[in-house]
């Protein structure tokens, strides 16, 4: 049986929970962690008997927090506020996303602010251990008193109400079984950040292809700017295209002063994405690990204290900042997918990289295909956090909107890693066409595992499944594993 990952509430690692988002590990809380949650829990059964009004805990919900409900009814308040704020609508949120979102509710749990029973920790303990998950809808939360309509779909498989997959399939919830907005938020920055050193790999190819300069890469340029992110990725460039044949032989013969800004600029523009990549990170730790629910147990006295925590506004300003730099990454990327087809600046490749050009079409409509895909990116990024908008009879009068900010990262990221895909396959050819001349020992190595799966395209075909199969490249970590750059760029540095 796989040993569980222990979770220490208050301290849990961006690279624990990737771990926990990229596969079905079980995880338990720290045994430490167990006495301040029997003690949060036990206040708030005190405050419950009690005719002193404690909000959420023997009064109504909002606005309707001045309701006192009696002792006898507290139980029946519990159960009516899960089914009532089940109102969820849409697709079910990806199961990845689910599985994160219970863990970093465990995790929020175990700092013992929460007033929850022992029980729901070790139910939630055993749901991740057998991979039973909750089928939650997508939309209806506005990021404002937590995301409320997913969570009360979580609560109400934990009940014994809706539904779960387990074993594959949906089925009625039995007695067993964070936020959605940060869950979701959490597998946009992991994609964004394996996409962003996707994007330094796939520039170098692009960067042999068109046969541009290196001296853009010398380290002296990006120290004198100072931003880490730059040093970083011009680093790794000038690395993966050392002992090029292709870049010794740009030397001679050669008119072009400067090349254009999608290849002489990369590591400004990705090395400023990685570093708010970085910053985004951060938030995100902080929150992880936060108590965020209302009201709140204080550990320290015996007061149960409403406040403001549940405001997701970090969440949606640390979505938004990951939004903006999948939007660049994939702009910069489809200007040298461009580039490479655009015989007036591709430095003597064929138009649109195609052998025998009129009789086929080459990646014409691949690129045309990337153009939309980074499009629909650009407005995808428009900030989220900025629509605020009153809900709860007025109660609720600002919300950050941090779900919907947080889900859309998903599918930007798919649309950059088709994007990428699609740059993959246009330099790969592009280098071809530069033969006898070789790329670099790593970027051959690189070019060699992308052959195993793409053949040549000697040839129009039908490219729908030949842009899936670099799609999936661009989302596995072999290749940047083949080129030595770490899939998640940053992971490591993020506390």
């Amino acid at each position: 049986m796989t040993t569980a990952t222990v979770l220490r509430p208050g301290d849990v690692s961006l690279a624990t929970l990737q771990q926990t988002w990229s596969a079905a590990v079980p995880v338990r809380i720290d045994a430490q962690a167990r006495e301040a949650i029997r003690q949060s829990a036990a206040r708030v059964a005190t405050a419950a008997a009690q005719i002193e009004p404690v909000y959420g805990v023997n009064t109504g919900f909002g606005k309707l927090a001045s309701i006192r409900i009696a002792p006898s009814e507290v139980t029946q308040l519990q159960r009516n506020l899960v089914l009532s704020h089940c109102c969820g609508v849409g697709e079910p949120m990806p199961e990845a996303v689910v599985r994160l979102m219970m863990v970093l509710k465990l995790v929020s749990l175990g700092r013992g602010a929460s007033g929850v029973r022992e029980c729901v920790i070790d139910c939630l303990e055993q749901c991740l251990a057998r991979d039973i998950l909750p089928v939650i809808p997508c939309q209806g939360s506005v990021g404002a008193s937590g995301d409320l309509a997913p969570l009360a779909h979580m609560a109400a498989a934990l009940i014994g109400e809706g539904e779960v997959i387990m074993d594959g399939q949906r089925q009625p919830a039995a007695t067993a079984l964070a936020s959605a907005g940060i869950a979701y938020a959490l597998a946009g920055w992991f994609r964004a950040c394996h996409a962003a050193a996707m994007s330094t790999l796939t520039a170098c190819l692009s960067i042999d292809a068109a046969k541009a300069s290196t001296a853009p890469l010398i380290d002296e340029i990006h120290i004198l700017r100072g931003h880490p992110g730059q040093i970083r990725v011009a680093s790794t460039m000038r690395r993966l295209l050392d002992g090029s044949e292709i870049r010794a032989a740009h030397k001679f013969d050669d008119t072009r002063v400067q090349d254009p800004y999608c290849l002489r600029c990369h590591p400004q523009v990705v090395g400023a994405a990685e570093d708010m990549l970085t910053m985004a990170g951060r938030t995100l730790q902080r929150e992880a690990n936060a108590a965020t629910d209302n009201p709140l147990v204080m550990s320290h006295s015996d007061r149960i204290v409403s406040g403001g925590n549940f405001h997701a506004e970090p969440v949606a300003f640390a979505a938004d900042m990951i939004a903006l730099a999948l939007a660049e990454i994939g702009a910069i990327s489809q200007r040298r997918v461009a580039l490479l087809v655009d015989p007036t600046l591709s430095c003597d490749l064929p138009p649109f990289l195609a052998r025998d050009p009129g009789l086929n079409s080459g990646l014409m409509i691949a690129e045309v295909t990337s153009a939309a895909l980074m499009s629909e990116n650009k407005h995808l990024a428009n900030p989220c956090s900025t629509d605020s908008t009153p809900t709860s009879a007025n109660q609720e009068d600002h919300v950050s909107m941090a779900a919907h900010g947080a889900r859309r990262l998903i599918p930007m990221a798919d649309n950059l890693c088709h994007i990428l895909g699609i740059e993959l396959l246009c330099a790969s050819e592009g280098i071809r066409c530069r033969a006898p001349l070789k790329t670099s020992r790593s970027l051959q190595a690189v070019l060699t595992r992308i052959e195993q799966d793409i053949a040549p395209i000697e040839q129009d075909r039908l490219l729908a499944p030949t842009l899936n199969s670099a799609c999936q490249l661009v989302c596995s970590n072999e290749l940047l594993r083949l080129a030595g750059i770490s899939p998640v760029p940053g992971l490591e540095s993020v506390s």
